[in-house]
């Protein structure tokens, strides 16, 4: 066996040598005393684990190299598993005449493999035998499994021969991508050499095409679990798209087709340039930095950056704020920049595949290739771009010195001819970003190629990706490179700001193409009806175009948008409605969320803003698309029939009185779906139960709840029930829907959040009404909790059940919530401001109470809870959460129905009101 010996160090990560001295020692010391050599060799060994790991850490936080982290643990657990080999093959299984079947290879197989290991990962390990299992080393192998558990390692393990690897591993991608990146650590140095020879000669040989196919196909599938999005706000450094596995999937292709997987091997084997391999090197440094600390932090294995953790690996790294973007916000910009590097590293290495004809040409290019004459120019008389390979590629290297405004036009036909572009097209064009100066920016032809890519009426989305990704959209607009990259740091968007315009510029191309026609039904209709859809397109592309300044981004974007829109094109009137649309873009979104939609008076100052039905269209299509390229679940029903709502209030008074439909007619509509929904009702039951329902329920409400609220309530008074409840997940929204239907009465709000909170459910929306019988139908929405429908069953139906009992009176809402210890969880990473806004000029009858605080558990239950309790009537409330932040919109009275017009009064709930923001109304009200 080959002795494995390490000098001597005194700043060493560990110390092998002397490790295995004090293993000898102790087993001297306690020969004959199996339980105290146990205890004593499990201390020893968990000692060097957990010094090893300090200074690992320790130099990272000293020189932040994250790749040299990576490998110092990986060399740390090494030597403990020497150390142990060694100490259970001499002292406790000693062969003393070992036949040629008792030798046992120890090695590392997975990301451990490599060479590298994050300080929280899975040990991989493989015990290489030359033949089948013998009893001398499945002792070895037991006692060395039990050794490491009992470190508290999480330790992945097969025991296999020769023969059995190379078998497995024709059948199992798994298993022949582990073998391939497998690394010898100890023992039969002969056996490893052996399985290596083989695997080359027997598996690799002629393979590659199958095992290449295979590994891209399962990246693909991972980026789809993952979100299928490089710019997700919380990412996934090991499995996410542009992650560390997306390296790992070339450093395996690489190792399958030219035996290395170093940068420095590409370099040799033609891949990369040096310059591409140093960007490898640097990305993949990066990551591994990222996913160490991240690990050190939280003490497990989770590779997710949550909100709550990305601040302090900010710290960590060595980010601090610099103008109005925190440390943490300029932190994740370089993370995803790094992301879009990796991805330009991926498309490189595989267009030198493509050129080995190894990976398979895209289906759609391979056919437009068979198709298409070898005579014909695929791109008219245009002679500096040609079809390789069945991509779009440059004749030669000099196309875009020659005339700089072909590296707009290589975008442009490819999406006009849906073809992709070649990877060496779009490296020549990373190379070539400085051509495109302050002359090309202004140039007419120029600005007519990137108008006629955004208001495609294919698929202007994609182009808009490819011109990001490739530097350009930010050369060409510069006012979009500033927000490349740049994330916001709250829990409501879900993506990047450039990632979410060029989302919003998709959803508005497929409301277009009539896609989406059952999800945005008015949108469909209007949008064929607009007078100008390019005034539209560049709204949307440049609605958040300021985030990340010091001023509003609202305004500052319509400042932008009045020195951009000319030079792309725009006359006067229509760079005016596009600064327009900018500077209000949040309006209609905030009018429908949280104004009352029933009080006139919100109406008529939401009309006073539009001043226009086109702008009306203009604004609802806007805030849809806004409001859906946030990120999954954000869009609801409920938000669309909001919108609808306001809408079609609107219209009239913008068209003197002449709306496309009337509100009688609306209310008409609703009544006669319903009434067709409910056909096998008696009519008198069917005519009572609508005149049971003020206009604003019928007109407010989509008619499928119509149908399942009716079902609800008939069933209830039917079996005598005062109080009843109606229970709906969505898995695709992540909401959970509660309907309640019980007597109205001032405190009840209060009570239905506080069950709420006192079931662990966090509500993120309400809706509320009164019927004309003195009955409360209120639908909350609350955050989906579980993965499996059954669960999430389950749980809405012990909330409810805990709804039942507050309305009984049987639970003390005020004691549970005060016991309540779970704390804020991710939202502690965040701080909104606390507000109380009240104001008398939004309603003509009601005071209106604004208020805006970090979300939580029992937030709302304190804000019911105060506003009962300071003997205010609440006429209506408009409950939203926007991630983190909670806003919350209530329609107050006195008790004697008028409005709070007294300051010192107003002052009193304001004081009450914060007190309930920070939890502490409880102490405010003993304090009286």
């Amino acid at each position: 066996m080959e002795l494995k010996l390490r000098v001597a160090d005194a700043d060493a990560l560990i110390d092998g040598v002397r490790l295995r001295r004090e293993l000898t020692e102790l087993y001297r010391q306690h020969e004959g005393d199996d339980a105290a050599m146990r205890r004593a060799l499990l201390s020893a060994l968990k000692q060097a684990l957990q010094q090893g790991r300090r200074e690992a850490e320790r130099r990272l936080m000293e020189d932040g190299r994250g790749t040299i982290c990576a490998r110092n643990l990986a060399y740390v657990q090494d030597e403990v598993i020497c150390a142990l080999y060694d100490f259970t093959a001499i002292h406790i299984y000693r062969a003393r005449n070992p036949s040629s079947a008792e030798r046992i290879s120890v090695v590392a197989v997975g990301g451990y493999g490599r060479g590298t290991l994050a300080p929280a990962s899975d040990i991989d390990l493989l015990f290489l035998l030359p033949y089948k299992q013998t009893a001398w080393g499945e002792s070895v192998i037991e006692y060395m499994l039990y050794v490491l558990w009992d470190l508290g390692l999480k330790v992945g393990h097969a025991t296999r021969s020769i023969d059995e690897c190379l078998r497995l591993s024709r059948n199992d991608t798994t298993i022949m991508t582990a073998i391939l990146e497998a690394r010898f650590i100890w023992g039969d140095r002969s056996l490893f050499e052996e399985l290596e020879g083989r695997y080359r000669k027997e598996i690799v040989a002629g393979g590659a095409a199958a095992f290449i196919t295979a590994k891209l196909a399962e990246r693909d599938a991972r980026h789809a679990r993952a979100g299928n999005s490089r710019y997700l706000v919380e990412p996934d450094v090991k499995d996410g798209k542009g992650g560390l596995r997306d390296l790992h999937t070339l450093f395996w292709i690489a190792k399958f087709l030219y035996g290395t997987g170093s940068p420095s091997g590409l370099v040799s084997a033609g891949v990369f340039t040096r310059s591409e391999a140093r960007r490898f090197r640097a990305r993949e440094d990066f990551l591994w930095a990222v996913r160490c600390h991240l690990h050190f932090m939280t003490g497990r294995a989770g590779d997710r950056l949550t909100f709550d953790h990305q601040a302090e690996l900010a710290e960590r790294l060595g980010y601090h704020a610099r103008g109005r973007l925190k440390s943490v916000e300029r932190f994740m910009k370089h993370y995803f920049l790094v992301a879009k590097d990796v991805g330009d590293l991926t498309r490189i290495f595989c267009s030198v595949l493509e050129a080995q004809q190894v990976k398979k040409i895209p289906t759609m290019s391979r056919m437009l290739q068979k198709l298409r004459p070898r005579s014909a120019s695929p791109f008219g008389d245009n002679a500096d771009f040609k079809l390789d390979v069945g991509r779009i590629n440059v004749t030669d290297e000099t196309v875009f010195a020659r005339d700089p405004i072909n590296l707009l036009r290589l975008f442009q036909l490819a999406e006009k001819h849906n073809v992709l572009i070649h990877p060496d097209a779009l490296k020549l064009v990373r190379r070539s970003l400085s051509l495109i100066d302050e002359d090309v920016r202004k140039d007419p032809g120029a600005n007519e190629l990137f108008m006629e890519m955004l208001t495609s009426p294919r698929d202007p989305e994609t182009i808009l990706r490819k011109l990001n990704e490739a530097g350009v959209l930010g050369r060409f607009i510069p006012e979009f490179g500033r927000i490349v990259a740049l994330m916001q740091f709250n829990m409501y968007h879900h993506y990047t700001v450039d990632e979410h315009l060029i989302r919003a510029v998709g959803i508005l191309s497929e409301i277009e193409r009539g896609a989406l026609g059952s999800d945005h039904p008015l949108s469909h209709d209007i949008i064929r009806n607009i007078q100008n859809r390019r005034v539209l397109y560049v709204a949307v592309f440049l609605h958040d175009v300021a985030k990340g300044r010091r001023e509003a981004h609202s305004s500052a974007g319509e400042r932008i948008a009045k020195q951009l829109c000319p030079r792309l094109g725009l006359t006067a009137a229509e760079t005016e409605t596009v600064a327009w649309l900018i500077r209000n873009h949040l309006a209609m979104s905030d009018y429908a969320q949280m104004r009352d939609l029933n009080d006139f008076k919100t109406i008529l100052d939401f009309a006073a803003i539009v001043q226009s039905p086109e702008r009306l269209k203009l604004l609802l299509l806007l805030t849809v698309v806004d409001i859906r390229a946030v990120g999954p679940g954000v869009w609801t029903g409920w938000k669309g029939q909001l919108l609808r709502t306001l809408y079609f209030e609107t219209e009239p008074i913008l068209t003197g009185g002449h709306a496309s439909i009337s509100r009688a007619d609306r209310l008409a509509e609703s009544h006669r779906i319903f009434s067709g929904a409910i056909a096998d009702w008696p009519d008198r039951e069917r005519r009572h139960y609508i005149d049971r329902h003020y206009d604003a329920y019928w007109l407010n409400v989509d008619a499928e709840h119509h149908v399942v609220h009716a079902n609800l309530i008939r069933s209830a008074e039917a079996s005598g029930k005062s109080v009843a409840t109606h229970v709906r997940t969505d898995a695709f929204t992540a909401i959970t829907e509660l309907t309640v239907f019980a007597p109205d009465h001032p405190r009840l709000l209060a009570l239905l959040t506080g069950a709420c909170a006192v079931a662990g459910a966090n509500i993120v929306s309400a809706q509320i009404f009164t019927t004309t019988d003195g009955m409360a139908l209120d639908t909350l929405l609350i955050q989906r909790e579980f993965v499996e429908e059954e669960d999430e069953q389950r749980r809405a139906e012990k909330v409810t059940s805990m709804i039942e009992r507050a309305l009984a009176g049987k639970v003390n809402l005020a004691e549970q919530i005060a016991r309540n210890t779970k704390g804020r969880g991710r939202y502690s990473a965040f701080k909104v401001e606390p507000q109380v806004i009240i104001n008398n000029d939004s309603s003509n009858r009601f005071t209106v109470i604004e208020v805006n605080g970090l979300d939580r558990l029992g937030f709302l239950y304190d804000l019911t809870e105060s506003l009962f309790r300071l003997n205010l009537n609440i006429g209506s409330a408009q409950i939203a959460t926007f991630g983190e932040r909670a806003v919350d919109v209530f329609y107050v009275t006195d008790l004697t129905g008028a409005k709070i017009t007294n300051s010192a009064r107003r002052a009193t709930i304001t004081r009450h009101l914060l007190a309930a923001i920070s939890g502490e109304r409880a102490k405010l009200e003993s304090a009286k």
